[in-house]
């Protein structure tokens, strides 16, 4: 539709030349003024004139019935003018020709772009506290931050995936405490992450009756910043079995990433440069023995640096790994994907970096998201109430297989294609909301294969690649003749991919793409139902609905891969 409209756009501005002579209007103007009607019966795109009428100094009905009677452009049928509106209907097999074509030629790129050609973009991502497992708490950030990588590389950008490990910190002096005195090295051996979260558990339940175990914790992990070697070795070894269990996860969910700096590699000497720059720049000031930046000015609180033992906090860590991510990647955009509830934390440490006379400070984004409750209660690592992420898809996986097992048993790959749609389905469950809004994970809910889900749109995906597999060829170069609305209606939302994956870079949210996902798939199940393709009157009208298909296949293949989702060729 892009094109079409940046064609409709040139052909606009020439009518208002011809009726109103010259003026500043110019095409990217009415390019950005071009709209979709509300009810499709009035066009396929509007152009409302009430912005026009200051330059014209005219009304904008008069403009719009002027623009109307004088506009000559073969990209559209139709031209009508209604109450300031002018409305266009666009010329449906030029239009179809078109966007077909052009998805038959670009294939996987269709809808990508080179807008971020040469530039690189860093994304810093799930993120997980180690030694505490996954559960429906880390899928935000994790499937979030991965969605847009995968936007950001089908612009062109080249992307840097972080995963920002909270390997350091006071926790660390918790579970050591803990596993100390309650501890068993070989049940741990055997249980993993599952017993160190045990440990965490008892040690707070433990120091609800006993505050002297916060004052040994905190004396552990100052113990493990001065390099005490026991504390270091207990260090990595919980780093190593919680590294075990996330790459489980992130092999089912398809993620990869480019670097595993976490915190721990930003506590020592890396934090030596920002601290002098905010020593030289007069910016830290000691407060109750603490060494912090006010931001009352900006009202905000202020910004704790270095603890009043000396010990870092995470705000400096934060501010180091910033510097060593400009210096190491040169990045023109850095992304942190977290929870809302850090957004203060987020605004503090970049106006910090901002204070410090970073120019480019400005190119760090926070992209926050909301939180995720069970049935109406906050997750909590400490209390235990959290569902694990691993049973969460055990639980699905195992709901898709008993389908296949009764709709289709002699499906090849069955366990494959169960762990696809299930992961899928938790995963589709989780982006089809607005990313800010707070989500009450209902099990049932997400696990529910009815309506709008995943598993509805990965098994549309599979219905187009049967549709395909069983024709006995794809005609290429097809003359597409449109000849019923549902045919029309199909094309008219597969132009619509490009700008949507645009749409959703620029908001950052995923779920631009997920909402799509849906309207598409809708679409091409009214086609497959009241459109008959392999068995359509003549063989013209055959190649038409298989290009057709083609393209469908093309393009939703293209947008479950920005979402996480794995194609789907049968189910």
């Amino acid at each position: 539709m892009i094109e079409t409209k940046k064609r409709l756009s040139s052909d606009i501005l020439s009518a208002a030349l011809t009726v109103y002579g010259n003026s500043d209007l110019n095409a990217d103007t009415v390019f950005e003024m071009l709209e979709y009607p509300p009810d499709k019966s009035m066009g396929d795109l509007a152009l409302p004139c009430f912005k026009l009428s200051r330059t014209f100094r005219r009304s904008p009905v008069e403009i719009a019935l002027k623009l109307a009677e004088n506009i000559d452009s073969s990209v559209i049928s139709e031209a009508t003018a209604l109450n300031g509106y002018l409305n266009f209907k666009i010329s449906k097999n030029y239009f179809a020709g078109k966007v077909v074509s052009r998805i038959l030629s670009e294939k996987e790129r269709y809808g990508g772009s080179d807008v971020g050609a040469g530039k690189t973009v860093v994304l810093d991502y799930s993120s997980p506290n180690v030694a505490k497992p996954f559960h429906i708490g880390h899928l935000g950030t994790t499937v979030i931050g991965h969605s847009l990588k995968k936007l950001h590389e089908f612009a062109g950008y080249k992307c840097i995936g972080i995963n920002y490990l909270g390997d350091w910190g006071t926790q660390f002096g918790k579970l050591i405490v803990a596993y100390r005195k309650w501890g068993d090295k070989k049940l741990i051996e055997d249980g993993g992450i599952d017993k160190l979260v045990e440990l965490y558990v008892k040690f707070h339940e433990e120091a609800e009756k006993d505050e002297s175990l916060n004052d040994m914790a905190r004396a552990e992990f100052h113990k493990l910043e001065a390099q005490d070697e026991e504390n270091i070795a207990l260090w990595k070894w919980f780093l190593k079995i919680s590294l075990i269990e996330y790459s489980k996860t992130y092999k089912q969910l398809g993620i990869e990433f480019d670097n595993y700096s976490g915190e721990s590699y930003f506590y020592g000497d890396k934090k030596d440069l920002p601290i002098k720059i905010l020593r030289e720049k007069g910016l830290l000031k000691v407060d109750d023995g603490a060494s912090i930046v006010d931001l009352s000015e900006y009202n905000m609180p202020p910004c704790l640096i270095l603890k009043s033992d000396g010990s870092s906090i995470y705000a400096i860590r934060d501010i180091a790994s910033a510097f060593w991510r400009k210096e190491e990647f040169n990045f023109d955009k850095s992304i942190y994907v977290t929870s809302a509830g850090q957004s203060v934390h987020f605004a503090q440490f970049f106006k910090v970096i901002e204070l410090m006379g970073m120019e480019w400070a400005d190119r760090l984004v926070h992209v926050p998201y909301g939180t995720v409750s069970i049935n109406g209660s906050k997750l909590a690592t400490r209390t235990g109430n959290v569902i694990l992420l691993k049973d969460l898809f055990a639980m699905a996986i195992d709901k898709v297989a008993a389908v296949i097992l009764e709709k289709n048993p002699n499906l090849e790959n069955k366990e494959e294609i169960a762990e696809s749609v299930g992961v899928g389905a938790i995963v589709f469950y989780y982006l089809s909301n607005n990313r800010i809004r707070d989500i009450n994970f209902m099990l049932e809910d997400a696990l529910s294969f009815e309506g709008n889900t995943g598993p509805y749109v990965q098994y549309t995906y599979a219905r187009t690649c049967s549709i395909l597999s069983k024709a006995n060829s794809l005609v290429e170069n097809v003359s597409l003749n449109i000849t019923c609305e549902e045919e029309n209606e199909l094309v008219q939302v597969l132009s619509r991919f490009p700008e949507k994956v645009s749409e959703a870079i620029e908001q950052y949210e995923p779920s631009v793409v997920t909402r799509y996902i849906l309207e598409l798939a809708g679409s091409f199940n009214r086609f497959y139902h009241n459109c008959k393709i392999l068995g359509a009157e003549n063989e013209e009208t055959v190649n038409v609905r298989l290009a057709l298909t083609k393209a469908v296949n093309i393009t939703l293949g293209n947008a479950l891969e920005l979402i996480c989702l794995r194609k789907t060729e049968k189910i």
